[in-house]
């Protein structure tokens, strides 16, 4: 009701300065027209056309909803229905002037410079409105000073979001731009103050507290090198959703968002064919082990997006899946998943899964993957790794599973840690399996993935967060990694190419090290490394490595039809079968049995590469 009546009061007010306006404009034109001297002669004329004037133009305003705009919100646009509307107008006036009323001697200017007086004056109230709304909220609200790097078109509607949002605590100080030539110039009143080379220098000048980077098609070395200017101060970074957005025009303070350690990446984004993926699970039953994991979980979105006929979650999480399956059905109909908790250990729960569910592709992630803690845990981590994966590829053998993908690793590659030659032997198994089964049975490896559970970016985010240290085991130690993401969609187009015993490697780039890492993780939350967080070197533990490899020195790396999708070919004559088969067995004895020392020297015989303690000089720290 109060609404109502403040909304009603506003329209008239809005239509009584359009008509003060109006007539304004019309005496403005007279005096201009006559050089501030009216003849008599024209008071006559000018009492019978004024009403007419003020009635066709409020007339044809309202048509134009003139009477309706929130002047603090005014644009470009609401000018150009102003031009509209008074051109409209003036015609009207026009044709009722000479041909209905006869007023021939009407000067001809008289319509020209009301229409301009008209134009000039109600864009300018619209304007004054908006520009002393944003003054007065300039002085109310403390804002937070910025730099806003990239005088672009997004840039500019990241501003223009800002100045018309009094809620903000946003406050524009600059510009900042590598182009030379936008130095000096101003978008919106606020000046570009300079170039990224300048950037140490106009932080000390202006102290922002923040620095937007407006640059959605930024790649990370662009990112990268903004950051550099900024790891002598305490300045956040910031960033800007997709470039898709600032086409759309729908970028807006609310967007903003810190810049993660993902966007630093020096990789290519990555591009599969949907079709293939399509093709592989569209219509099909589909288990994935391992579901509640951080490559499972996202092998269950991904997947979900191509229209399985069902979705198994094979997983013996509880909590995971949980948290899983609800995610999950906010989005789908649990018609199309099912959630099974269940150990790959567990034979006989398998094997009722498998009866029950009759699965034609299976996605096999559940594996330990701790190295330090395998190293503790031996026995544990053979039965998990190698004699769960036996268990999965068994059933999938006997229940015609077409296509069969294990997920590896890079640890997997001359392994000198428990982790990693368990590993080798469930993928020397898998191509062992792929001889004697009509399914399909496919390996896919790949390195460390960013922001898994317990992975080096969500310790260093916490250990951050509580002030430091930032604990990194070598100086020169180095991994591969690729977001979650990335990793399973190449996971699934090398399962779509997949026609059996293939081990299909992933490009993971340059190996990051992990101290740079750990650099930037604190430069991007504002603080300076060293200084404000100080980074330890604890030295490696058992079975870590410098760094990884993604091939073995007696495997090919072949190409395959997709650029960032290779594929391992051992050169050697293979492995005795028969004699396999018999070790594999042993090892799965010696594991059900509890026999530490037998189950490593039997991984030593199945890998006679398999090296348990890294060198000595691996392990010391320079001071």
């Amino acid at each position: 009701m109060f609404t109502n009546f403040v909304l009603r009061y506003r329209r008239i007010a809005i239509v009584c300065v359009h008509l003060f306006l109006i007539v304004l404009s019309n005496l403005l034109a007279f005096l201009l027209r006559f050089e501030w001297a009216v003849p008599s002669a024209y008071y006559y004329m000018i009492g019978v056309t004024l009403p007419v004037v003020a009635f066709i133009r409020l007339g044809v305003f309202y048509f134009f909803d003139l009477h309706s705009g929130l002047w603090r919100y005014a644009s470009t646009r609401d000018l150009v229905q102003i031009i509209k509307a008074v051109v409209l107008s003036s015609v009207v006036i026009g044709l009722i002037i000479y041909p209905v009323l006869d007023f021939q001697f009407y000067p001809r200017s008289i319509l020209v410079l009301d229409a301009v007086f008209v134009i000039v004056l109600m864009g300018g109230v619209r304007l004054g409105t908006r520009i002393l709304r944003e003054k007065a909220r300039l002085t109310i609200h403390e804002k937070k000073g910025v730099f806003i790097y990239g005088a672009g078109d997004a840039g500019e509607l990241l501003l223009r979001d800002m100045l018309k949002n009094p809620g903000y605590t946003l406050h524009a100080a600059g510009f900042i731009d590598d182009d030379k030539k936008k130095t000096g110039l101003k978008i919106h009143s606020v000046p570009v103050l300079g170039t990224g080379k300048e950037l140490d220098d106009l932080i000390e000048k202006y102290d922002p507290e923040e620095i937007i980077i407006a640059i959605p098609s930024a790649k990370p070395a662009q990112i990268q090198k903004i950051m550099n200017g900024c790891k002598k101060h305490k300045i956040a970074l910031k960033t800007l959703p997709s470039l898709r957005d600032v086409i759309k025009g729908q970028i807006s303070v609310n967007q903003i968002r810190d810049i993660s350690i993902e966007d630093l990446l020096f990789r290519d984004p990555v591009t599969i064919n949907p079709e293939n993926v399509r093709d592989l699970v569209c219509g099909k039953r589909v288990l994935v082990t391992g579901a509640a994991g951080s490559i499972g979980s996202e092998l269950c979105r991904q997947i979900l997006q191509h229209n399985p006929r069902s979705l198994i979650l094979y997983d013996r999480n509880e909590n995971g899946l949980y948290f899983l399956d609800h995610e999950l059905g906010e989005k789908y109909s649990r018609d199309f998943f099912s959630v099974v908790i269940g150990d790959i250990c567990d034979m006989n729960r398998l094997y009722m899964k498998f009866k029950k569910f009759k699965p034609e592709i299976v996605f096999h992630a559940a594996a330990y993957k701790h190295v330090p803690l395998m190293e503790d845990n031996v026995i544990e981590g053979v039965k998990n790794n190698v004699q769960g994966t036996w268990n999965v590829m068994e059933l999938s053998d006997q229940f015609g599973v077409e296509t069969f993908v294990q997920i590896s690793t890079d640890k997997a590659v001359n392994p000198t840690s428990v982790m990693g030659a368990s590993k080798r032997i469930a993928e020397m198994a898998l191509r062992h399996m792929n001889t004697i089964s009509r399914t399909k049975f496919i390996v896919v490896r790949f390195g460390n993935v960013l922001g898994s559970s317990g992975s080096v970016v969500p310790l260093f985010r916490e250990q951050i967060k509580k002030g430091g240290p930032v604990t990194v085991t070598h100086p020169d130690i180095q991994r591969f990694f690729m977001t979650i993401p990335e990793s399973v969609q190449l996971v699934l187009q090398a399962a779509s190419m997949g026609k059996g015993g293939e081990i299909f490697v992933l490009d993971m780039g340059e190996q990051i090290k992990i101290v740079d890492l750990a650099k930037n993780m604190i430069t991007l939350s504002g603080l300076i490394p060293e200084k404000d967080i100080k980074i330890v070197f604890s030295g490696l533990r058992p079975g870590e490595k410098l760094y990884e490899e993604l091939f073995d020195t007696d495997e090919k790396i072949l190409s395959t039809s997709h650029e960032k999708i290779n594929m391992a070919l051992s050169t050697t004559n293979g492995i005795d079968a028969e004699k396999f088969f018999d070790q594999l067995i042993g090892l799965q004895v010696l594991a059900l049995g509890g026999d530490k020392d037998g189950v490593l020297e039997k991984m030593k015989e199945l890998i006679p590469a398999y090296n348990q303690t890294p060198v000595d000089i691996n392990q010391i720290i320079p001071m």
